[in-house]
């Protein structure tokens, strides 16, 4: 019996092993990481699974970026409580002419802003898409949008919600790419370092209504700092080396952003007592322009172009206005759409066309810009390049002598004059670096951030710290006033924590917030990220005056506070209230004994010997006298030592009692949705689903219809179809299609998914069975055939099992005859010396013993391979098998090419498998009992004791009568039985080459025998069949 410890172990370890595959299938389950860049024109997204190392998702298009758009588009005769059609990237795109107030673009730069605030990007968005009808959501007042594609009142649609079905596509695209059964959920999205606490709650929100896991999200400089480390070995710092110094300018469409990395290489402990040597990216300084990108590029051409229209004489003749062409949706779409398109011309070539045909009130306009106009026109922004890099390089208190080069991001950075700028400032073009993808660093850079946050990758080890963006700190009120103290700085890395003392015994509340600093449009304000209250800090405090004795002056309240490493964000950690109080040392049992004796624990009470007090001192004079003497001593010196140590005071030491603080958190700023409106939105975005789903579904329903129908009346004019039709039937089903034809034009235009099978269902009832009479007919020849040739096959071998089996029978007949008239003599004559070794086989004996049979050896006895029970199988199958083929042959002949078949080729091939399954296994039968190599007729009788001389020099010369009897044995039918696998002559071993040979031999037979069950030889094919 096993030990109770050994027992435990294996009781538990099914246990074990149902957690080890639960964690590993979670583990596979989870193992697919999407990195996302949300841009204001674009969004992009990257990969990350087993077998797709870092892939980007292809759009349904197959480009490598999608529009950020999501458009409705209305349907015609939408019935209530009805969805329209959403549309995605360049598909959205392309609907913004012709259904302006339907297209939502550039959702980005509306995160987190209020309707109420009269911002310039507000206002900017406004002017670019005039069609859009903004709202306001009723309980945080962001921005929402109304739509017309709706027949019911339905609640406007927020910002984040959009975003959210714009990432839906992106994931349908990326599981799409990942595989079949790979579900997506946790990303790491890309945010500008300018982004506030409501506009990265307000991703968050988006990333929650499609049903993604943020892992992290992290800005656009440091992903491209990323994407530059990944591919490249920095000088370590432990090694001596200098970090790298280096400034991602990030120009988008909305915005640009300077970040400062420090690139360097650092010695850190491994396992053990190894050491490796890790990269690092540390965000030092950030700066940025919130409204300087492609779209303010854009805009100065748009307004160029409307100032042109407008002086144009069509448009005078006609009275157009600049505020009319601005203000018309459909004007003002064409326009950007060409502005984008000359801006991007226009970094490559001198100069560029536009054509616009009826743009305003039917009048057509022709634009045309060169390179030098629009480089005049952009004076003022070729300014404005320069105070991000500046705001960055000051917040890290170095100079632009310490930067080793510019990495160029975005669409907009390929600029021409934004590139002549930058040159200028740092000092030359050498330092202007092109060398990442200025389109897919960033989302190379966020996917591998999820990559390395997940449990299922090994990457490369590169420690990436970004920083907190804004300085925070912490308000609250004490003494009837407001307090303000600062936590931390815009360069404090994020995940840095602090220890916050609050001089206040009672419960009170404080609320942590961001610094945002004063631009052009707006004064520095303070804005509130979370609130704090404390719950039962008087309550503790009580608890630590009464019990613990503290007073109130020595209690101290704590708050740890960190900066999110998720987000960036203020957040407490914990709260504890605490006090130092006295207390005298408290003495064990030992300790007591201890000073019973005299061997107190306190510094002094032992003092070392003296030298007139060691042992083995010559004055003692017995050892008598001595002990008397000792033990006097010691009782004396024990009396004294306890009176010493009760008249000692006893240690004070402290001790630190400290209870948790609970609190309650509450979101300042940016509202949460109430439960009952995530509720209600994610219903909508499911709702939004099924209705594209059942879309889809009626549209190849409504497609599979058209081209039956087309396919149906092409069979109309087939001779195979006449053939196997009846008049009636092509009259029937020519009409049907004149009337299906009618009504997908007319009223079934806008049917159902239900409606259009039941239509189709009635025309394949007409031609399904016409074209099963025709494949039937191509069929069923060759089965017949197949079937025939298997029945043929069947009776060979039943030929030749009778024919076995009649030998065996005569073969034991004969031989019980010769075994009855057979009569053995044995003569024996004693020896005339005795031999004590006689029974040895190789020394000669004197005495003989022969034995002789008045009849020569019967033949020997064979067994045949099958039985009378194979053989009755086996014709049993092939008789009903030939019936059935005979009975409904007979039928089916009678019948004419346009009525059903009573016979199908799927049953004929059934017979047919049936059959050569039976061969199959007969043929398996005799492969698992092979013929004897030997024949019993072919050996001699030997006596156990003794041989002669002349066997001897046989068996030393290697030749052997056996082994040719064996070689000649016969088979039953009198024909040479050949064996396959010869095992040497007479009792020696077989060579290497023989068996060699009957191996290559077992391996013919193993192949004809595969031929056969496949079909490519027959039987009768087959010479050696018999010897199976």
């Amino acid at each position: 019996m096993a030990p109770p410890g050994r027992r435990r172990v294996l009781s538990n370890f099914p246990f074990a092993l149902i957690l080890l595959c639960i964690f590993c299938s979670t583990a596979s389950a989870a193992s697919a990481v999407l990195g996302i860049d949300i841009g204001t024109e674009y969004l992009k997204a990257a990969l990350v699974k087993p077998g797709i190392p870092l892939e980007i998702v292809l759009s349904k298009d197959s480009k490598r970026k999608e529009t950020a758009a999501v458009a409705f588009k209305p349907a015609h005769n939408a019935q209530k409580g009805s969805f329209p059609e959403r549309l995605y990237g360049s598909d959205a795109a392309a609907l913004a002419a012709r259904f302006p107030a339907d297209v939502y673009p550039n959702l980005k730069s509306l995160l987190g802003i209020s309707v109420d605030g009269s911002t310039e990007i507000l206002a900017d968005y406004r002017a670019a898409y005039p069609a859009l009808q903004l709202a306001a959501e009723p309980s945080r007042g962001t921005v929402a949008f109304t739509s017309t594609s709706y027949t019911n009142d339905e609640k406007p649609f927020l910002v984040e919600e959009l975003l959210a079905m714009e990432m839906q596509n992106l994931i349908g695209n990326a599981e799409a790419l990942a595989g079949k059964g790979t579900t997506i959920k946790d990303v790491v999205i890309t945010i500008p370092a300018f982004y506030t606490a409501q506009e990265k709650r307000a991703v968050g929100l988006a990333a929650d209504l499609a049903g993604l896991k943020v892992l992290a999200l992290v800005s656009d400089g440091l992903a491209v700092g990323l994407n530059y480390a990944t591919s490249r070995t920095f000088k370590s710092l432990s090694e001596g080396g200098e970090p790298e110094h280096h400034i991602v300018l990030d120009m988008g469409a909305g915005s640009t952003t300077a970040t400062l990395l420090k690139f360097q290489g650092r010695m850190v402990k491994d396992v053990g007592r190894f050491n490796k040597t890790i990269q690092e990216v540390v965000v030092l300084g950030t700066g940025w322009d919130r409204t300087l990108g492609g779209d303010a590029l854009n805009r100065v051409i748009v307004e160029d172009m409307v100032e042109k229209f407008v002086a144009s004489p069509k448009a005078k003749k006609a009275g157009v206005t600049a505020e009319a062409v601005r203000s018309h949706g459909r004007a003002a779409a064409k326009l950007w759409k060409e502005a984008e398109r000359a801006r991007q011309v226009l970094s490559a070539n001198s100069e560029t066309f536009a054509s616009f045909e009826g743009l305003y009130d039917e009048v057509d306009f022709r634009y045309k810009i060169t390179r030098a106009q629009f480089e005049e026109l952009t004076t003022s922004f070729a300014e404005r390049v320069e105070a991000p890099l500046l705001q960055a390089v000051s917040a890290a208190e170095l100079d632009f002598s310490k930067i080793d080069s510019v990495i160029l991001h975005g669409g907009a950075s390929r600029t021409p004059f934004v590139q002549k700028q930058l040159e200028k400032i740092v000092g030359g073009s050498d330092k202007v670096r092109t060398n990442v993808n200025s389109d897919e660093a960033a989302v190379f850079g966020a996917a591998f951030q999820g990559a390395g946050l997940s449990p299922s990758f090994r990457v490369k080890e590169i420690r990436s710290v970004e920083n907190a963006g804004y300085a925070a700190g912490v308000t609250w009120k004490s003494d009837g006033k407001d307090r303000r103290q600062r936590l931390f700085t815009p360069t404090s890395e994020a995940g840095a924590a602090k220890q916050v003392p609050f001089k206040t015994l009672e419960d009170f509340a404080f609320t942590l917030f961001q610094h945002v600093p004063a631009s052009a449009s707006k004064e520095s304000t303070d804005i509130p990220v979370v609130n704090i209250k404390t719950q039962n800090l008087t309550a503790s405090v009580a608890q630590l005056t009464s019990k613990s004795g503290c007073l109130p002056a020595d209690i101290s309240t704590n708050f740890g506070i960190q900066l999110s490493p998720l987000n960036g964000l203020p957040e407490v950690i914990e709260g504890t209230v605490s006090c130092e109080v006295d207390v005298a040392e408290k003495k064990g049992v030992v300790d007591d004994v201890k000073d019973f004796f005299g061997f107190g624990s306190k510094k002094g009470d032992q003092d070392p010997l003296k030298d007139t007090d060691e042992a083995g001192d010559p004055s003692s004079t017995s050892e008598k006298s001595e002990s008397a003497t000792t033990t006097s001593s010691t009782a004396e010196s024990s009396s004294s030592s306890t009176a010493e140590a009760e008249s000692k005071p006893k240690e004070i030491k402290k001790r630190t009692d400290t209870i948790k603080i609970k609190f309650s958190v509450k979101t300042e700023g940016l509202a949460e949705l109430s439960a009952t409106d995530l509720k209600r939105i994610k219903k909508r975005l499911a709702d939004f689903d099924a209705s594209d789903t059942a879309r889809k579904q009626r549209e190849e329903a409504l497609n599979t219809l058209e081209a039956f129908t087309y396919r149906s009346r092409d069979l109309l004019t087939d001779d195979a179809f006449a053939i196997a039709s009846t008049e009636a039937e092509r009259t029937s089903l020519e009409e049907k299609l004149h009337d299906t034809n009618e009504w997908l034009y007319g009223a079934g235009a806008d049917a159902d998914r239900d409606t259009l099978k039941a239509r189709l269902a009635d025309l394949k009832g007409i031609v399904n069975p016409v074209q099963k009479r025709i494949t039937e007919a191509e069929k069923r020849p060759g089965a017949v055939d197949a079937l025939r040739s298997s029945l043929s096959q069947t009776q060979m071998l039943v030929k030749s099992i009778k024919e076995q089996l009649e030998a065996a029978e005569k073969q034991a007949s004969s031989e019980s005859i010769a075994s009855e008239n057979t009569q053995p003599q044995t003569t024996v004559q004693p020896s005339s010396v005795e031999d004590d070794f006689a029974d040895l086989d190789d020394e000669p004996s004197t005495s003989t013993s022969t034995t002789t049979t008045s009849s020569t050896p019967a033949p020997g006895s064979f067994k045949p391979v099958y039985s009378p029970e194979d053989l009755e199988k086996i014709s049993s199958a092939s008789e009903s098998v030939g019936e059935w083929l005979a009975v409904n042959m007979g039928e089916q002949n009678k019948l004419s090419p346009s009525e059903d078949p009573v016979i199908l080729s799927k049953d004929i091939e059934a017979k047919s498998k049936q059959l050569q399954e039976a061969l199959m296994e007969l043929l398996q039968k005799s492969m698992r009992t092979p013929p004897k190599s030997k024949s019993s007729s072919s050996k001699k009788s030997k006596s156990k004791k003794t041989k002669s001389k002349s066997s001897r020099t046989s068996k030393g010369k290697g030749t052997s009568t056996a082994s040719t009897t064996a070689a000649e044995s016969e088979s039953p039918s009198g024909t040479a039985k050949k064996s396959y696998i010869h095992m040497g002559d007479g009792e020696n071993r077989p060579s290497d080459d023989d068996v060699d040979a009957g191996l290559k031999k077992v391996r013919e037979m193993e192949q004809r025998i595969k031929d056969l069950r496949d079909g490519k030889i027959k039987l009768d094919d087959d010479p050696e069949h018999n010897e199976l």
